[in-house]
């Protein structure tokens, strides 16, 4: 499993520096402003139909299911299984696509609704957001194929989909001179990089001669169970959208530029989420799905120890750096072309925000991944529903004193909110448990986190008084800054793990898990 998570990350990693290189070309051609913010609604908007109807429901319902048919009937059966699902998602995603692109205004008017009246920033979202919003089609059959081929233990290939993402609008902008505008051309970049990723997953399904067949769609006892667990997985995916929507609704009504601002900052706290989370969700769902078919409860929760430990180990160091070196980070990143120096520290008050609840939005994944692997979608959905309101209702109460920023620190406390209950209904279920190891392990990383604060909180005072300020000094800063903690951070981890440090790392790299 944990070979599987390093593979997945890997993948991960080498999007998101692609992905990096996206948002500093982003931030210098598009800026802080009118143009940046339509195009920032135009691709939120795909992306949040995506997340509630794709991505994390469909996963959740579709990879257990897929695992369960084939321990009980058989490969084949699993396959046709996956087929029936096609026929209906097919179905379900051109329905929501045609009537999306007819009442397009309505759309961008109920999620944007400080864009009214406010014809640059309107008439864009409208005409982007057409351009954009039939990524969603390709992007709800990649996950589709994706899911068959985690099912089978195949993980690159839908890993990797998120590289051609990034590099096709890279490429948009390159070519932003042959559109009417460079939000144009970045719009088109999304709808061509759903139609690589698919191609990309198709030929991966080929290989290993799972593709998948278009059936008429059919009702057996395999899609209601299906269906049973998808739709409040698809609620639960639903809550955690509309706190994303209420950022987008109430920062419609902020300055310009305050929905670019939290668009970098939230790049930012979505790296460790999509390298750390992303995989080791992916990955521990369909691990622990086979486990518990095949009745291996204990390995389950083993597994799900680890993965949380594993997750922990690299998630802190992204924690202590978003909360003590937003500023630094930002300004030696994006500060270039139109994104001003100003811009950047706006950014950096978002990024210092979210990384108050960073931790709990990394974890979350792997705790819900408690019940989806037993089926049970409709826990999480309690869960998710009580922080929704809590996150909400923070963001109402924090908009007008703290503007964007409170948006922000809103977010990371509905994060929390949501762990915490999920951890509780674990508990009271008797599904998840602190084991001997991890009562040894989480202790010492907390410490070597606390080792780490304190490296960059006295560094960055140094370096201050040696650099000085300015995009060139957060450039140096960081460089200096990041070495310093990668020692203090690693020496820590041996200190406090002994010798045994080191071999376990190489047992983990190889995929050996360790017992105890």
């Amino acid at each position: 499993m944990i070979k599987s998570i390093f593979s997945v990350s890997a993948l991960t990693l080498i999007s998101r520096i692609i992905g990096f290189v996206r948002d500093v070309m982003l931030a210098s051609v598009l800026g802080a402003g009118a143009l940046s913010d339509a195009f920032n609604v135009a691709f939120r908007i795909p992306n949040h139909f995506r997340t509630i109807f794709a991505e994390g429901a469909f996963n959740a319902a579709f990879v257990p299911a897929f695992a369960k048919v084939a321990a009980k009937r058989g490969h084949d059966a699993a396959l046709v299984f996956a087929d029936r699902i096609f026929a209906y998602l097919m179905i379900v995603q051109m329905l929501l696509l045609g009537g999306a692109l007819i009442f397009m205004p309505a759309v961008v008017s109920l999620l944007a609704p400080g864009f009214v009246g406010d014809d640059a920033r309107y008439g864009l979202a409208v005409e982007l957001t057409r351009i954009t919003f039939p990524y969603l089609a390709f992007i709800s059959l990649v996950v589709l194929v994706g899911g068959v081929l985690n099912s089978v233990g195949r993980f690159a290939a839908p890993a990797a989909t998120a590289i051609l993402l990034n590099l096709a609008m890279i490429v948009a902008l390159l070519l932003s001179g042959y559109f009417p505008t460079a939000g144009h051309a970045v719009a088109w970049g999304v709808l061509v990089s759903g139609v690589l990723q698919f191609v990309l997953v198709a030929a991966d399904a080929l290989r290993a001669n799972v593709m998948l067949e278009f059936r008429l769609p059919r009702v057996t006892p395999e899609v209601k169970q299906f269906w049973s667990t998808f739709l409040p997985a698809a609620a639960g995916s639903a809550g955690s959208q509309i706190a994303v929507f209420a950022d987008t609704i109430i920062a419609s009504f902020l300055v310009d530029g305050a929905i670019t601002w939290l668009y970098f900052a939230d790049r930012m706290n979505q790296l460790p989420v999509g390298v750390i989370a992303v995989a080791v969700g992916t990955v521990l769902l369909s691990e622990m799905s086979r486990r518990i078919a095949a009745g291996d409860e204990a390995g389950a929760r083993h597994a799900q120890m680890r993965a949380i430990e594993l997750t922990l180990v690299f998630t802190l160091p992204a924690v202590a750096a978003f909360m003590i070196l937003p500023d630094t980070l930002m300004g030696a990143l994006f500060v270039h072309g139109k994104f001003t120096a100003a811009d950047a520290l706006q950014s950096a008050r978002a990024l210092s925000a979210y990384a108050f609840g960073l931790a709990a939005f990394v974890l979350i994944r792997t705790f819900t991944v408690t019940f989806h692997s037993r089926g049970d979608t409709r826990t999480p959905v309690i869960a998710m529903v009580i922080a929704v309101l809590l996150n909400i209702g923070l963001k109402l109460v924090l908009m007008r004193p703290l503007g964007h920023v409170g948006l922000a620190l809103a977010t990371g406390a509905g994060a929390w909110m949501n762990l915490m209950l999920l951890g509780w209904f674990a508990r009271r279920q008797g599904l998840m448990a602190l084991d001997a190891r991890a009562k040894r392990v989480l202790p010492r990383l907390l410490l070597a986190f606390v080792v780490l604060c304190a490296t960059l909180v006295l560094g960055r005072f140094g370096l201050k008084a040696l650099v000085g300020t300015g995009v060139s000094a957060d450039r140096i800063a960081l460089i200096v800054l990041m070495a310093l903690g990668a020692v203090a951070y690693g020496g820590a981890l041996i200190a406090l793990f002994g010798r045994e440090f080191i071999p376990e790392l190489k047992r983990l790299r190889r995929g050996v898990g360790t017992q105890g």
